[in-house]
């Protein structure tokens, strides 16, 4: 594969008028299942969610042994770190016209590709390993363009290599533009972790060539046992996708870390509450803290994570159409139903600014200048005061309101459907991915429990 993007990357700017051949289709762009040309015409929304999914160019090409067309695997060369629809489908663009060029000229997957690496690439291998710089220049022959190469000497700064530190801060930079400020700002702690470990335990500013897989799984074991299992299984992801980025934009050749082993960890899961103890709390809530007491409520009867509920802003509710657009941890934006039930409870929203908070620390639709860390606490922090008054441990909090409501309608649909039926049922409400996601979850929180089963116990 590697060497069919560097074909790519030296013919984007060539243009020949070549017969079509029938041993293959495409190529073509997706550009997240949306018509680029109407663009404009999407809101902001629509248009981060088209930005959240991959972007690649695709093709078919006739099997030899079948003789059918088989989709041959995506090409995207990074395109997806780019952050603006103009970049990306201009980028898009050009790996299209390049590949197109490619097939044109015979390239064909299932075969040995040797001769049109010859004709087309001068230096095939020393290219790839960057000691040279490669362009390629149309001459004119008895009026056929062939494509040449021009070699020049690398100069002594295209031959300096990055440091580990000055490769670490490059992936940094690209995961910002991919990532939301709460996820970022996280990410960026354990890569700033693993950097300042390294400093004590070697040198970030050694090249990056020198860094393998033995400091990777040292610097786990040492998270491993001043932390949890579970925050070096996180660690081990988060280093995962900044290398992988490394990989990607070839500063690195390799992925250490997809070849260590995720170890076996417990997650903490806040519980269910039973009925009496929401009946309870939500009494309580009523009685002194009614922005709170709503907080709950869109939890409960929208089923979203306390997280999402504090994204919320004025202008993703859609009280007419009865929609709600969320910022999800899964995806950019997803739409979900208001049930009625939400939309008696709401005050009239209609002379607010839809740019306002929904929820603030005090008002319903008002300005709060704050991160969203620091909006998530202040509502644990006023839960907080509830726990105490019920004396509830670490094992409840807001989230167990979502697991309690979740368990209650799955356990209300089931009376009259079968697992399955309910199950789908359920995941279009819930907003989980696949029926998979779904029963994972209906088995962490318990929420399918079997019958009595005192009659055949003898």
């Amino acid at each position: 594969m590697s060497k069919l993007l560097v074909l790519l990357q030296n013919v984007h700017d060539i243009v020949h008028d070549l017969p079509m051949k029938s041993n293959y289709s495409g190529p073509h762009i997706y550009t997240g299942n949306i018509n680029i040309k109407a663009w404009s015409k999407l809101s902001k929304l629509e248009q981060e969610e088209a930005l959240s999914k991959e972007w690649y160019v695709y093709y078919s090409f006739r099997n030899p042994l079948t003789g059918k067309l088989v989709r041959q695997s995506n090409i995207k060369t990074g395109v997806n770190s780019l952050k603006t629809k103009q970049e990306r489908y201009e980028k898009l663009t050009q790996i299209k016209d390049s590949l197109l060029f490619l097939l044109k000229k015979g390239f064909n997957p299932y075969a040995d590709n040797s001769v049109l690496e010859k004709n087309t690439l001068q230096k095939l291998d020393t290219e790839i390993n960057r000691s040279t710089t490669a362009t390629i220049i149309p001459t004119k022959k008895n009026s056929e363009t062939t494509p040449i190469i021009k070699t020049k000497k690398t100069t002594p700064e295209s031959k300096k290599e990055k440091t580990i530190k000055e490769a670490f801060q490059f992936g940094l930079k690209i995961k910002q533009n991919v990532l939301g400020a709460t996820s970022y700002s996280g990410f960026q702690g354990r890569i700033n972790r693993f950097l300042h470990w390294l400093d004590q335990n070697g040198n970030s500013s050694d090249k990056i060539s020198t860094l393998d897989k033995k400091t990777f799984i040292n610097y786990l074991n040492y998270v491993l046992e001043n932390t949890s299992a579970s925050n070096r299984n996180n660690t081990r992801t988060d280093l995962s996708s900044i290398v992988q980025t490394l990989v990607d934009n070839e500063i690195m050749t390799d992925n250490y870390l997809k070849s260590i082993n995720v170890l076996k960890s417990a997650p903490e899961r806040n519980k269910t509450y039973s009925i009496t103890q929401e009946t309870d709390i939500l009494k309580y809530v009523q009685d002194n803290d009614p922005v709170l007491l709503l907080y709950i409520q869109f939890i409960t009867y929208n089923f979203l994570r306390p997280v999402e509920v504090n994204r919320l802003k004025i202008g993703d509710l859609d009280l007419e159409g009865k929609k709600l657009f969320v910022r999800a941890k899964n995806k950019a934006v997803k739409v979900k139903i208001i049930p009625q039930k939400i939309i008696n409870l709401l005050p009239d929203l209609s002379n607010m600014n839809p740019e306002h908070f929904l929820f603030t620390p005090n008002a319903i639709g008002a300005e709060w200048e704050a991160e969203e860390n620091n909006r998530r606490d202040n509502f644990s922090k006023k839960f907080k005061v509830v726990k105490d008054h019920f004396n509830l441990n670490k094992d409840y909090g807001l989230y167990s309101f979502r697991h309690t409501a979740i368990t209650n309608l799955y356990r209300e649909i089931r009376k009259t459907k079968t697992p399955h039926e309910a199950k789908s049922v359920l995941m279009g409400i819930t907003g989980h991915q696949t029926i998979e996601a779904l029963e994972k979850y209906l088995r962490d929180i318990d929420a399918e429990l079997p019958d009595d089963y005192s009659h055949l116990l003898k």
